[in-house]
């Protein structure tokens, strides 16, 4: 079992003044680390508009490398715009994961457009940063990677990483839409395809994680590390109905490959657990592990899936 220290609320978005496009939420954290400063994406929203609907938006707060409870700066504008009319990122960017790749910085990002039977759809984009990571230009109007057959809506969640010269795209894919009291609620798998290139895709076409909690078990945000001759995926899950509270809300779980194909699953080793009180005492979500300066970091969303902000997290020891 893992053992991760808890260091608290890292960034409180309703503290940031002087951004409209700012107000609320700092979800699906990810690091891209710098010479003396730890840059964390984030997705965020404006208040909601008159009929009660959102958009999203993704930026980045600087934390200091030798103190990440300090905040250098955060960005004045969002990295990247929404879509045009019609377009699959209309209405959001969120979650974006982020990547080195020689000069340039890529972003893969979820792209959510509003449907009228169901809240959304997503599919997944991809943009690239010639000014290590401050704003981005997309590659297109279109997705990388968007439905099929077998993942026929909400592609979201990527997780982009790089293994032996392969590129990997971890990323959520709906299973069905369930209605609960009325309304549509997603239920969704973790996935995975391959890339020489990180723009062109080939996926594996399987669910890769087992439902644990109920059959329609939701999951995501799947972070894969590699560590000790091994690859450690740190995600998240919930119920399909009623998880907007604690009892049946976002738990962090666990699983280790030795291929990236075959997972075990054994959440009871993840390590992190919602608190007694707080800011994570109802749940605790889209996990992101990365390393700095000798340790080990995980960072997470706590209540209300981040409308609140993100925290850290130490590693005890280290991943075996």
């Amino acid at each position: 079992m893992f053992q991760w220290k808890k260091l608290g609320k890292v960034f409180t978005p309703q503290a940031i003044a002087g951004r409209s496009w700012l107000k609320e939420f700092a979800q699906a954290p990810a690091t891209l680390v710098c010479d003396d400063f730890v840059r964390v994406y984030f997705s965020c929203r404006p208040l909601a508009d008159e009929t009660g609907q959102y958009v999203s938006y993704s930026a980045y707060v600087d934390l200091e490398r030798d103190d990440l409870f300090k905040v250098r700066q955060v960005s004045a504008q969002p990295i990247l715009s929404l879509g045009g009319l019609g377009e699959f990122d209309e209405f959001g960017t969120y979650p974006v994961s982020i990547i080195r790749h020689g000069e340039e910085v890529r972003a893969y990002y979820a792209g959510w457009t509003r449907c009228e039977s169901v809240p959304f759809n997503v599919a997944i984009g991809m943009a690239t940063s010639r000014d290590g990571g401050s704003t981005f230009s997309k590659l297109g109007t279109g997705p990388v990677l968007s439905y099929s057959p077998d993942e026929p809506f909400v592609l979201s969640g990527p997780k982009i990483r790089r293994f032996n010269d392969t590129w990997y795209l971890w990323y959520i894919a709906g299973r069905k839409w369930k209605l609960v009291a009325g309304r549509a609620e997603p239920v969704y798998k973790i996935r995975m395809a391959t890339s020489l290139d990180g723009l062109h895709w080939q996926k594996m076409n399987q669910d890769l994680i087992p439902s644990r909690i109920e059959e329609d078990e939701a999951q995501a945000s799947p972070d894969v590390f590699q560590a000790n001759g091994k690859y450690h995926m740190f995600f998240c899950y919930r119920y399909s109905s009623d998880y907007r509270g604690k009892e049946k809300g976002y738990r962090i779980g666990y699983a280790s490959s030795t291929n990236l194909l075959d997972w075990m699953r054994d959440d009871s080793k993840a390590g992190i657990e919602v608190s007694a009180q707080g800011w994570d005492a109802e749940m605790i979500s889209y996990p992101h592990v990365f390393a700095l300066d000798g340790k080990t970091y995980l960072a997470y969303l706590g209540n209300q899936v981040g409308r609140h902000g993100f925290g850290l997290a130490e590693l005890v020891g280290r991943l075996e």
